[in-house]
């Protein structure tokens, strides 16, 4: 597994959860950790439904912009 480096993270919101409907809600907004592994290889590291991180291909997700003020919720 990558080690995720201690860059600030990513959103992005999830348009295909075929195959992780238990994993993944469609439409759902998801923090990214950083990870140079996966992203070259065309990944990314999202944490999920079960709280922990897995990798998951990138054409799954959009990114978006996500305001400072929501960055800061304990909910993130």
């Amino acid at each position: 597994m990558s080690k995720h480096t201690g860059k600030a993270s990513a959103y992005v919101v999830c348009i295909d959860n075929s195959d992780y409907p238990a994993s993944l809600e469609l439409h759902k907004i998801y923090r990214v950790l950083p990870d140079a592994d996966a992203s070259a290889d065309g990944d990314l590291r999202i944490v999920d439904e079960s709280g922990e991180h897995y990798l998951y291909a990138a054409d799954r997700f959009v990114p978006i912009s996500v305001p400072i003020a929501i960055k800061g919720n304990p909910w993130n």
